[in-house]
């Protein structure tokens, strides 16, 4: 059992960044391959990065690459994505999860655990 939990969001102008983290419980972190999703008002859940359990194999979507990187600690735990150059299409929860395998996949449902999520929100 993992559970997750997101910090650092908030509300930013367009063109700034913002850092959010997810602290994850249990021994066996890296094991897991961790996940960024976000989800806006009315909008399907959809992926925006993942990375490997060594973290040395990392995904973006189309929409977010260039601009956010993702990284994880596994010694604290923790996974981590950095998000520059904001735009106010990236206003959403966004959700940090977490998928046990090696199987790579960019589907919600493919995920096991989830946290909260924290809000974004990037004004014009």
């Amino acid at each position: 059992q993992v559970q997750l939990v997101e910090s650092g969001g908030g509300l930013v102008q367009a063109g700034g960044s913002l850092r959010l983290s997810c602290a994850a419980s249990g021994r066996t972190f890296s094991m897991y391959i961790m996940g960024w999703f976000r989800q806006a008002p009315g909008q399907e859940r959809e992926f925006v990065v993942m990375i490997s359990g060594s973290g040395r194999n990392t995904y973006y979507s189309d929409s977010v690459k260039g601009r956010f990187t993702i990284s994880r600690d596994n010694a604290k735990r923790t996974v981590y994505l950095q998000m520059n150059s904001l735009k106010p299409e990236d206003t959403a929860v966004y959700y940090c999860a977490a998928k046990t395998g090696v199987a790579v996949t960019r589907l919600p449902s493919e995920y096991n655990y989830w946290g909260q999520g924290t809000q974004v929100t990037v004004s014009s």
